[in-house]
């Protein structure tokens, strides 16, 4: 009898604490109805959004004015070099998700130097990092030993899958990407390499050929890659059907090639693209046909990587592991710095001649490399990506019930995009209203990217410090000049 009290008790003690979560999870629920509710009536009687406030103040900029720095620009650099916005901002200093310009004008920074900056801007610890190794020794050559390479690389293998512990240090994605291409062709005796349509590799000779769009492309001799059907569940042919694209991957192997291939690489997400995440299903069956034909499969992570998708890799969330995976950007927090990782039997192939970077895994690079790491782990940027890009998400798909010209939302974590179109039935890539939109968002203190194909895109790549404050401002600015369409 008092096992059955006892057990009555805690089944009434249970029933409360599940009546209590979900009287808290309508409560929240209720409280963001009616703060959004709040948010739309003020857009409507053309409130401005407010940005969240940020307790910092930025040295005062004694540096040349904007006209001076576009007229170096136009005289000593590259006529290749682009940027963003009718009028140029000059940025000169930033704190973690936010940057300043000349004039001390706070932003929100909602790019991330182009899913770069992952810790935030000027993070104390990746600084600490950077000048305290600076002060002892900035460039002894690889071919003397330090500890910095070392301690990074083995800190690095930690946050891998299966037996992908072994590392080769680079200055960027490109280089790592081009590694990681030529040592697929090394171990297979291959060279036919497949590549998805609409991807971005990176700008040297090998990477060009990888990456899937004409706007990278030079007139240069790109061989040896076959390019397949981007499983895009947007504008794709078969959905989110990711089996049914990856049979074009077969019949790739079955009808331009030999029947073996070196290797498959492609983004979880492309970035360049048009944050595009590959649908359900693709890498899985991808993986299995391309080792069938004796081939190695690159994780191209240099955008997705280091906790930007809440997970610590793109690939992770398809349930792979690849043969060999790449990454930059987000590894340095905006230092120099790429990597191949890939396995010890794999990594041997680099033993058959001399291979060396003279900067790659130099101390300094890879000291902010290793406080990156310590960071992820120490601010929990991984949760509050999840977190918050998954509440970020939730608002911007509201917003595509509101207006027709949001096409789709998508993402994962902090890579989240947003296509605009004038026809949702037809697609039709909205480009004008992109360009302006972003222009506008600008002027109100918010800087985001675009991108895809089209140029219809906007990428919202973020510091991963972002908090939902943030991304209620972001999305706020947003809504107010969709309104104004």
């Amino acid at each position: 009898m008092q096992r059955f009290v006892a057990r009555s008790g805690l089944l009434e003690g249970g029933r409360r604490r599940a009546q209590s979560l979900l009287r808290s999870q309508q409560q929240q629920k209720q409280t963001r109805y009616f703060a959004q509710a709040a948010r739309e009536k003020e857009i409507a009687n053309d409130v401005l959004p407010k940005m969240p406030p940020f307790n910092y103040t930025p040295a005062p900029y004694t540096g040349p004015s904007v006209d001076e720095i576009l007229a170096k620009r136009r005289q000593f650099l590259s006529p290749s070099m682009f940027y963003l916005y009718k009028k140029p901002v000059n940025i000169v200093e930033g704190r973690m998700q936010y940057l300043f310009d000349e004039g001390g004008r706070r932003y929100l920074d909602g790019f991330g130097g182009i899913a770069t900056v992952n810790c935030g801007h000027c993070h104390p610890d990746v600084v600490d990092a950077i000048v305290s190794q600076v002060k002892r020794i900035q460039h002894p050559t690889i071919l003397y030993l330090n500890h910095a390479v070392a301690d990074f690389a083995e800190a690095l293998a930690s946050k891998m899958p299966g037996n992908l512990k072994v590392a080769f240090f680079t200055n960027s994605g490109t280089e790592a990407n081009e590694l990681a291409m030529m040592m697929a062709r090394l171990y297979t005796g291959c060279q036919d390499m497949i590549s998805v349509r609409n991807s971005y590799h990176g700008n040297a000779a090998g990477t060009m050929g990888a990456t899937g769009q004409r706007s990278w492309k030079f007139s240069v001799v790109q061989s040896g890659i076959h390019h397949v059907l981007n499983p895009d569940p947007y504008r794709g042919p078969f959905g989110s059907d990711g089996e049914k694209y990856a049979k074009d991957v077969q019949d790739i192997v079955d009808f331009a090639t030999t029947g073996h291939v070196a290797g498959f690489i492609s983004e979880a997400i492309q970035g360049v693209g048009g944050i595009v995440e590959a649908a359900p299903g693709y890498l899985p069956a991808v993986y299995k046909n391309v080792r069938k034909a004796g081939g190695l499969c690159i994780a191209d992570e240099v955008q997705s990587g280091f906790a930007r998708t809440g997970n610590m890799w793109g690939f992770e969330a398809h349930g792979v592991v690849p043969d060999i995976v790449t990454m930059a950007k987000g590894i340095g927090n905006g230092m120099p710095l790429g990597a191949v990782v890939t396995t010890p039997e794999i990594a041997e192939v680099l033993t058959r001649r001399s291979y060396f970077n003279t900067f790659g895994g130099n101390p300094v690079s890879t000291a902010a490399g290793l406080a990156v790491l310590k960071v992820i782990d120490k601010d929990n940027l991984r949760e509050n990506a999840s977190t918050v890009g998954a509440y970020m998400k939730d608002r911007l798909t509201a917003l595509k019930e509101k207006y027709e010209i949001i096409g789709d939302v998508r993402g994962r974590g902090l890579m989240i995009g947003v296509e605009l179109v004038s026809d949702r039935q037809k697609k039709t890539p909205a480009n004008a209203e992109t360009l302006h939109v972003l222009d506008q968002m600008k002027e109100m203190g918010v800087l985001i990217g675009k991108g895809g194909f089209y140029g219809n895109v906007f990428r919202i790549t973020p510091p991963l410090c972002f908090t939902k404050e943030d991304a209620d401002f972001l999305v706020d600015v947003m809504d107010y000049n969709m309104s104004k369409l």
